[in-house]
């Protein structure tokens, strides 16, 4: 995605002189291993808020279990310097909790006890620590084994750094105050009444505002051609919801004027990352695309229509390398589903072929005639990855005229539908899914948020990118299947309720022949090798 967004930028500015400005997603260390190698520093910020307000809460438990109300009360409320006063937060708390007074001396027991009792049900915390390495075996942990902890064990587990909500809010929000906002709504857990609790309760809402104060600025770069490109955010598309940050668009779109083009970045395909970019993104931000551009390659369809695995490292099999016509039309099928899927959402797409040097003429122009007969606006091969923005200026003047038609963009799905049927409509219309199955701990979530006000808010599916199905072996077009989902959890800040589809896991592991083999840095030159 990102080398065709440089690319169709490039074009469009350096080739036909028309403004344009990109926004890319910034990839985490975990996968990828050295991409971002500490870039803008987003995801070190996230990781350091999003484990204080994992310290926060366990540390609340431990103190609420081994003291009185009294001690709690002193504590929280200090005396200083023979003063007692509250901070803005704990004034914000009461007034939350119905209790109009300022002067701490003047609190009836009652009133102190809800003060400082958050009461949190340890078994249904659902903020976890995170880190930005692909470190399976923080999957499941137990935390809490020191004897300072008195005995307050639990089950807990590490996702990765980009899955962790404030990515999404980073990603989702539109200004400081909102950003301020989203953090403080969080929630964390339950009480024991079956209650949210929230960042706000804990305290630490203006803490994580001020960690995040510099991360949400986009960091600006340039191509090698000297076009402007904003790096921001980097939500995973599997597991989050994939798209770089409705600021950093919305800055580009003030800055390349009312007919600059800016070409922002959806992870995955259109089953994941556009439809989320759709349904929540563009919910959030109030901006409407014009055109979708859908990248394809033949070696993937190839894949899609029956080609053998591929192993990472392992050197590409014949059928990839060398023209096989049957098995690019075959594939085709998921470049046709996933056509019809931006179709849904009433927006013209352009299908971007990226050219590999393996790829024979015949195939290209199979998939590019497939692609319009199946209802793409243009098909267009592109040759960026060799030759720049020059390879893709065909693809900058169908994008452009793609954008000068009528679109009747439309949402897939009304916000007051129940929690399971936006979920029920997602897998039936996006993936093919002929039904949906709840585990009885999935349903139970589900009528936990719906009674506690948060049903009205749109769905961020983590599922498999590998297949439109939660089978990653599955390719092609799938069809007849009943998608599983496992579990569901809300992004309350950031706006989403999130179901987990299948076995989907929000740690990556490492695999056998990690990328590290090949990253050196020669210590003379300080010239980092083996990154690309």
């Amino acid at each position: 995605k990102s080398t065709v967004t440089i690319g169709l930028v490039q074009a469009l500015t350096a080739h036909l002189k028309i403004n344009s400005f990109a926004c890319l997603r910034q990839p985490s260390q975990g996968p990828t291993f050295g991409f971002n190698l500490h870039l803008t520093g987003d995801i070190h910020a996230i990781t350091a808020a999003n484990n204080l307000l994992a310290a926060a809460i366990d540390a609340r438990i431990l103190h609420e279990s081994t003291q009185s109300d009294k001690a709690l009360y002193n504590r929280l409320v200090p005396v200083v310097k023979g003063v007692r006063g509250f901070s803005s937060i704990q004034l914000a708390r009461l007034r939350r909790l119905g209790i109009n007074k300022t002067d701490p001396e003047t609190l009836t027991e009652e009133e102190i006890s809800r003060f400082v009792r958050l009461d949190i049900d340890p078994s249904t915390i659902t903020w976890q620590r995170v880190v930005d390495t692909n470190d399976r075996f923080l999957r499941k942990i137990t935390i809490g084994q020191a004897n300072t902890e008195k005995g307050f064990v639990r089950q807990a587990q590490f996702d990765i750094a980009v899955a962790s909500e404030i990515m999404a809010i980073l990603a989702l929000t539109t200004s400081l105050e909102d950003m301020k906002e989203r953090l403080g709504k969080i929630v964390v857990a339950n009480d024991k009444k079956g209650e949210p609790v929230t960042a706000e309760d804990l305290g630490v809402t203006g803490a994580l505002a001020v960690l995040m104060k510099d991360a949400i600025k986009p960091t600006l770069m340039q191509t090698l051609e000297g076009t402007p490109v904003f790096v921001h955010a980097g939500p995973f598309a599997n597991i989050a919801h994939g798209n770089s940050s409705i600021l950093a668009d919305k800055i580009a779109l003030k800055l390349v004027g009312e007919k600059g083009f800016v070409v922002t970045e959806a992870g995955f395909g259109a089953d994941i990352g556009m439809e989320k970019f759709f349904n929540i993104k563009c919910r959030a931000s109030g901006l409407v695309p014009s055109v979708v551009v859908l990248v394809a390659t033949v070696r993937a369809l190839k894949m899609h229509g029956g080609g053998p695995s591929v192993s990472a490292g392992a050197p590409l099999k014949k059928e990839y390398t060398e023209e096989n016509l049957q098995l690019v039309a075959d594939g085709c099928c998921n470049l046709q589903k996933q056509i019809q899927i931006t179709q849904l959402f009433g927006v013209p797409v352009v299908v971007a072929l990226n050219v590999f040097k393996t790829d024979s003429p015949a195939e290209v122009d199979l998939v590019c005639k497939i692609a319009k007969q199946s209802g793409a606006f243009d098909a267009v091969p592109c040759n960026h990855w060799s030759d720049g923005g020059r390879g893709a200026v065909k693809l900058a003047q169908a994008v452009e005229k793609a954008a000068n038609q009528k679109s009747s963009f439309k949402y897939l799905y009304g916000l007051e539908l129940p929690i399971a049927e936006k979920i029920k409509t997602i897998a039936q219309k996006v993936y093919g899914a002929k039904d949906i199955e709840l585990s009885p701990a999935a349903q139970s979530q589900i009528d936990r948020y719906t009674r506690q006000g948060f049903g009205k808010l749109p769905i961020c599916m983590a599922k498999t990118h590998l297949s439109l199905s939660h089978q990653p072996e599955r390719k092609g077009v799938p069809t007849g299947f009943i998608l599983p989902i496992s579990d569901v959890r809300a992004s309350i800040g950031a706006g989403f309720i999130y179901p987990l589809v299948g076995t989907m896991s929000t740690m990556p592991g490492l695999p056998t022949r990690p990328c590290f083999y090949d990253i050196d840095l020669d210590p003379v030159t300080e010239e980092v090798k083996g990154l690309f």
